[in-house]
């Protein structure tokens, strides 16, 4: 099965609630940190909720 990595790219202050937790729950905490995330439907809605927030690359 195939990996994304994501990528933070911009900062979550002044960013709307729920797209907070949301990058919060894709594990990420801080700007230019990276995981690496299965690639399945729910990360990718995820992404999509916060593409303005994010890079992802395939792994």
């Amino acid at each position: 099965m195939a990996n994304l990595k994501i990528t933070l790219v911009k900062s979550t202050i002044g960013a709307v609630p729920k797209h907070k937790k949301t990058v919060e729950a894709l594990g990420l905490k801080k700007v230019n940190k990276t995981v690496e995330l299965p690639d399945n439907a729910a990360t990718r809605g995820m992404i999509k909720q916060v593409q303005h927030l994010v890079k992802v690359e395939e792994a």
